[in-house]
């Protein structure tokens, strides 16, 4: 068991989008309080609408080693009024039950909050833990948390419904006398009884060291088993999914004037920006360019020269057949992206483009390197500026000398 591993990815699926680059109270992303993981006290409106819960629920399976004994943790972040905004408060409950053939058990907690205040409201919760036994040796484990407190107030306002409500609510489950089995990659015999497990809000992945299967954590956020945070991230940066590296640099870019709103506000936005300003120099070494992994070379692998431009495997053809037609830089086609990946491949359909350059990959595929002869940019594209510049297979354009059947048949 590694709890330190496991708390430290829990510490950040806790702060996940607690507070949003620029890292302003008054910014509009940031006064409207969004997080993973919400659950609403069961009066709210929109619980009712069945478009927010109060609720969530786990279930995985434990294989049976000995006399199986099971701790619950529960974790949130509890919303307190202050000037200038809201702090985000840890809480955090604790349970433990004997997780034998078959056992039940109810846990109530409470968090007083200030008698008539609006600065912080009281919370309370119910934690259910119910071990099913489906063979000898293999049991499911269901855990249910609900968020039990009264709203007493406007049912529509949201803003109120938050200041009683569990923040980024997330469980660590952890055993003794038994094993976790991974929902994600499970063995061949249990995938019937993997599928048949519900989780609602969440879902429970293996933490701690590869390999450990004593502890889980149920995550509103999906993730992998056994994550874990960069070793090179210097702390929290709370701005969900994006890079330090990146974050750091627009820390840097913000005024005084900025940086004393961020100084005034939450304790650990302030913490975040004296971090920042301390090393973040340091903070860029450590965070650019990182390699996790590196593997011994066979010695059958081709020898690519990536920095020579004039290397044989780095020379651009100078053309390419389509449809009969042969096509080279400077000459216009028409774009029919095939795969509608993204909003691009759609927005560039039927558009007019030039090829800037006949290019091949290093698994010997061609692609056409092309600008968009109506780009008001379309400089920086023969410039091969990023953003200007796009590529397409020889089967996704048609050369503009095409009769107009051939054309239709595409």
């Amino acid at each position: 068991m590694n709890p330190e591993l496991a708390m430290k990815v829990a510490n950040a699926v806790l702060y996940e989008g607690y507070m949003l680059y620029p890292y302003r109270a008054s910014a509009i992303k940031n006064r409207q309080r969004w997080s993973f993981g919400i659950l609403y006290p069961l009066e709210y409106h929109e619980v009712g609408l069945g478009t927010e819960r109060s609720q969530i629920h786990s279930e995985c399976l434990v294989r049976m080693t000995g006399d199986p004994v099971l701790h619950v943790q529960l974790r949130f972040l509890q919303l307190v009024a202050r000037e200038g905004g809201e702090e985000g408060v840890e809480r955090s409950f604790d349970c433990e039950l004997s997780a034998g053939r078959a056992a039940q058990q109810m846990f109530s907690f409470t968090f007083a909050g200030d008698a008539g205040s609006r600065e912080r409201r009281e919370v309370t919760g119910m934690i259910s833990v119910a071990v099913m036994e489906l063979t000898n040796q293999l049991a499911k484990l269901a855990v249910s948390v609900t968020n039990t407190s009264s709203l007493a107030g406007d049912a529509h306002d949201r803003d109120f419904a938050l200041l009683s409500s569990l923040l980024s609510a997330h469980t660590i489950l952890s055993i003794t006398g038994g094993e976790f089995v991974s929902l994600l990659d499970p063995p061949e015999e249990l995938r019937e009884h993997v599928s048949a497990c519900k989780n609602v809000g969440n879902f429970p992945v293996l933490v701690g060291a590869e390999g450990e299967r004593d502890m889980m954590l149920c995550s509103p956020i999906l993730l992998y088993d056994y994550p874990q945070v960069a070793p090179e991230s210097a702390g929290d940066f709370f701005d969900g999914t994006e890079m330090d590296e990146m974050l750091t640099l627009r820390v840097m870019t913000l005024t005084d004037e900025e940086k004393d709103q961020m100084r005034a506000g939450d304790d650990r936005v302030r913490r975040l920006l004296e971090r920042t300003e301390a090393s973040a120099r340091e903070q860029l070494t450590r965070t650019h360019g990182t390699i996790r992994q590196m593997r011994p070379a066979t010695g059958e692998e081709p020898i690519i020269d990536l920095w020579n431009p004039d290397a044989p495997e780095n020379t651009p053809l100078a053309s390419v057949t389509v449809f009969g037609v042969e096509l080279k830089p400077g000459d216009r086609v028409r774009l029919w992206p095939q795969k509608s990946a993204d909003i691009m491949d759609m927005a560039m359909k039927g558009k007019v483009a030039i090829i800037e350059a006949i290019e091949r990959d290093y698994d010997d595929q061609v692609h056409l390197a092309v600008v968009l002869e109506d780009d008001p940019g379309r400089d920086l594209g023969m410039l091969r500026q990023p953003g200007h510049r796009f590529f397409f297979s020889p089967e996704e354009v048609e050369p503009l000398a095409l009769n107009r059947e051939v054309t239709n048949e595409r």
